[in-house]
């Protein structure tokens, strides 16, 4: 759990004129709020809006999204009113954490026309203020992360089904594809766990075989771009097992098949003319 100096460095890192003494007043309010409330992990529940926060902190959001993600679940889940929050954090945090509160409201069922209703409703939000939208996503992402301390396999199903037909799409429609690769496999491995560990017993295998094929591959990239006169930093990264199985599925290929495995990014200090 991110401790609450940690929280402020991180943006501060990225923001240097980001509001300290508000986050700090977030964190310490959050936490005396949700007070003995434990989550089904056993830890304290304000792990969670903390964790959520960090998670935001990776996308470099400004201090009311941060602020926003460690107060998103007072309204709900504690006595905190609109009309508090609004005097302590401003109308803007307030607002924010209302939307939040509104979306997690709404009822996700199984029913397909019941989604697409829900999901145009997420659209609707993000039409108001993105900033909403990208800490329900965090949310759902550190919930789905613990999502195997949930004792019901009915709850742990639907949860997983709901994240895979509305919050990853949702992350895809607004560019945050890391978060969306990384909801779907979580999703992958509730729904279809006996597909998932075959898959990875065939990379581990596949590995073996090809040895450090990404390293490899990112150094010739690096080479290349070098004799260009361009200098680069080459990542790379084995692709998600959500995406290779799908792929695998769609087009009804073996793994060895594939040719996307991996994925690169080459980042460059400026894009020559």
């Amino acid at each position: 759990m991110l401790r609450q100096y940690e929280l402020v460095d991180r943006v501060l890192g990225y923001d240097p004129k980001a509001d300290e003494a508000l986050i700090n007043r977030a964190y310490v309010y959050a936490m005396k709020q949700h007070g003995s409330q434990m989550r089904a992990s056993g830890d304290p529940y304000f792990s969670h809006p903390i964790e959520v926060a960090g998670i935001l902190t990776e996308l470099k959001l400004d201090t009311a999204t941060i602020v926003t993600a460690l107060l998103h679940d007072t309204m709900e889940d504690t006595g905190s009113t609109m009309d508090e929050l609004t005097k302590l954090f401003g109308s803007q945090v307030a607002g924010l954490v209302d939307g939040v509160t509104k979306l997690t409201r709404l009822e996700l069922t199984s029913e397909r026309s019941k989604q697409a209703e829900n999901f145009r409703k997420f659209l609707l939000a993000m039409s108001n203020d993105i900033r909403v939208l990208l800490v329900k996503l965090a949310d759902r992402l550190h919930n789905m992360r613990t999502l195997h301390f949930i004792d019901s396999a009915d709850k742990r199903q639907r949860i997983a089904q709901e994240t895979m037909e509305i919050y990853a799409p949702l992350a895809g429609r607004m560019g945050i594809q890391e978060i969306r690769e990384e909801l779907e496999d979580l999703a992958f491995k509730e729904l279809n766990p006996e597909a998932r560990e075959a898959l990875l017993r065939r990379l581990n295998e596949f590995r073996e075989e090809s040895g450090d094929t990404v390293r490899q591959i990112a150094a010739e990239i690096e080479a290349k771009l070098e004799e260009e006169g361009l200098a680069a930093e080459v990542i790379g990264r084995e692709k998600r097992p959500y995406s290779m199985w799908r792929k695998m599925e769609r087009r009804g290929i073996s793994l060895e098949q594939l040719s996307d495995i991996f994925g690169f990014r080459v980042v460059v200090d400026e894009v020559p003319d």
